[in-house]
């Protein structure tokens, strides 16, 4: 039990990392009206239109926040939305050009830490493939937990 609960800290440890690596990104190039969980939000949604229902159902966002940052997003022009035709309660959103810029500044970001994992012999592919595939069989169990539980 003592090296899962290791592994659960190191992997909450290793979120909020990432969010101030994002963060000091941002800082650097003077982005200051969003911050690093708005900035993940814009990567995660890339070039497609979604709700904020399949944000979460597809894995993309998981905060329970993800209406409020939407919604900020859009009132920021990151973000277009537009009621849903079919479903009136529901609205599509899409990046703005802005919000593109923003996406393309994390992507850039995690492709350069990429390369630099593998060129200073932190992890090889390899490694990144092993570590992948355990999170995934992770995220399977819990989720067939949750979906036990109910």
């Amino acid at each position: 039990m003592g090296r899962y609960l290791e592994t659960l800290t190191l992997v909450e440890r290793l979120h909020r990392l990432l969010l101030d690596v994002i963060k000091d990104e941002f800082e650097r190039l003077g982005v200051l009206e969003i911050n690093p969980v708005q900035g993940l939000l814009l990567f995660n949604v890339g070039n497609n239109e979604v709700t904020a229902g399949e944000l979460k159902s597809r894995g993309y966002y998981q905060g329970s926040n993800v209406s409020y940052n939407l919604k900020k997003l859009v009132q920021l022009g990151y973000m277009h939305h537009q009621r849903c035709q079919i479903d009136r309660r529901a609205v599509r959103v899409r990046l703005t050009q802005e919000g593109r810029t923003v996406r393309d500044v994390v992507g850039r970001l995690f492709a350069t830490h990429a390369l630099g994992l593998v060129e200073k012999g932190v992890m090889g592919f390899a490694d990144i493939e092993e570590i992948t595939a355990t999170l995934r069989q992770v995220e399977r169990y819990w989720t067939e937990q949750i979906r036990y539980i109910y």
